[in-house]
């Protein structure tokens, strides 16, 4: 038993565990295990199982749908995800928008948009960054006219993840010019099939077409499709970012990673010895996992908080960092691992029969996680975040 959780948490978790046991395909944790792009189809299919299961809006209230679930069964969940190999949930329409409807939509907005994110009816993605206005968003530079009962919307987003897969987009954009920045901004729903609306891939390092950038030409959306006020869109971005960075450090994926690079330590000979007992390689592993565990902690300490009624603070900012440098070091150790079996290209890789699966992947994985240190927030402004909160008291 894990004595970090009450017996009714240990409880959920090995419900949790069972209906993974049960429901995740072995096709579908084969992919999450050797790290494999993940198909429309195969999201889909998850969604739908969790969705049945009714453990798919695990940041909703009950009353819209939601699981109703405690910050610290949230926690629970995730983690079991994520060692389990499950996909993880594609979190733009159901913890973003999906809490920022409950809390700041129209009636008429949650009656006709909640059910659809659940029902898996509309894919949405998210509009926000822009190019010179990443970390600092207050710069965006997106437009909206209101035009009687339209807006028009002319500018450009980037980094857009997985828009090619999606039909609705919800976007920050500015409504007003004049004035403190952050005072002109709004929150606003657009239909991706509207006209003057392209969508171009960005290739990543690894070769991959995870994001894009979506261009808007004078692009007609009905005024209706304003969330809150107009100019009220600076305090809605903050709200979904509390949201958005609820599981930032990543704790359940760095545990999964961490129990696979000392299991590949077991399966990998240098000078004639495994690497499990290499003393100098296995200091790094065991200083690595001591940090993962302060920072188990440290989350679960956050998530009590969080359940107490507690808002995020520059903790979130602290594990977001932590996070960050330990996922990128793992996968880093096994990398170096491998060895020349970790290849910059799949098709470069030195075969080798005895390795995992995901060994193939291994420097696919490692380029595409340098961008953890850029989204929900780069690093260095996390740190900026930290010292303004803490350090200037």
């Amino acid at each position: 038993m894990d004595l970090s959780f009450t017996t009714e948490e240990q409880a959920f978790r090995d419900e949790v565990r069972s209906f993974l046991d049960t429901s995740l395909t072995p096709e579908l944790a084969a992919k999450g295990a050797a790290n494999l792009e993940l198909t429309k189809t195969d999201m889909e299919q998850w969604h739908a199982l969790l969705n049945a299961k009714g453990w798919l809006a695990v940041t909703w209230p009950v009353e819209h749908g939601g699981t109703g679930w405690t910050a610290v069964q949230r926690h629970i969940f995730e983690e079991e995800c994520a060692i389990a190999n499950a996909p993880r949930i594609v979190p733009f329409g159901l913890n973003m928008l999906g809490p920022v409807l409950i809390k700041f939509g129209s009636e008429a907005q949650q009656a006709e948009i909640l059910p659809r994110i659940l029902n898996g009816d509309d894919w949405w993605c998210q509009g926000y960054s822009e190019p010179g206005a990443g970390s600092d968003l207050a710069s965006l530079k997106t437009r909206a006219v209101r035009d009687g009962d339209e807006y028009v919307i002319n500018g450009q987003k980037t980094w857009t993840t997985l828009g090619q897969h999606a039909d609705k987009i919800f976007c920050l954009v500015r409504t007003l010019a004049e004035g403190k920045p952050q005072r002109g901004i709004s929150f606003v729903l657009v239909d991706l099939a509207t006209p003057g609306i392209e969508m171009r891939p960005i290739k990543l390092l690894e070769g991959g077409h995870e994001v894009n950038e979506v261009f808007f030409t004078d692009v007609r959306v009905p005024a209706g499709n304003l969330v809150g006020e107009e100019n009220q869109g600076w305090t809605i971005a903050k709200y979904l970012l509390t949201h958005e960075r609820t599981n930032i450090a990543g704790v359940g994926f760095a545990t999964r990673d961490m129990g696979k690079l000392k299991e590949l330590t077991k399966q990998i000979k240098r000078n004639g010895q495994y690497l499990s007992e290499d003393t100098l390689f296995m200091a790094q592993v065991v200083e690595l996992e001591a940090d993962l565990e302060a920072m188990r902690i440290t989350n679960l300490r956050m998530l009590q908080s969080a359940n107490d009624g507690a808002a995020p603070g520059p903790e979130a900012s602290m594990l977001k960092i932590k996070g960050t440098v330990i996922r990128q070091k793992i996968n880093a150790l096994y990398r170096s691992a491998l060895g020349p079996h970790a290849a910059a290209m799949p098709q470069d890789a030195i075969a080798h029969d005895g390795l995992p699966a995901e060994a193939i992947n291994a420097a696919a994985t490692y380029f595409n996680n340098r961008k953890l240190s850029i989204f929900g927030g780069s690093n260095e402004i996390q740190r900026n975040i930290i010292a303004n909160d803490i350090l200037k008291g």
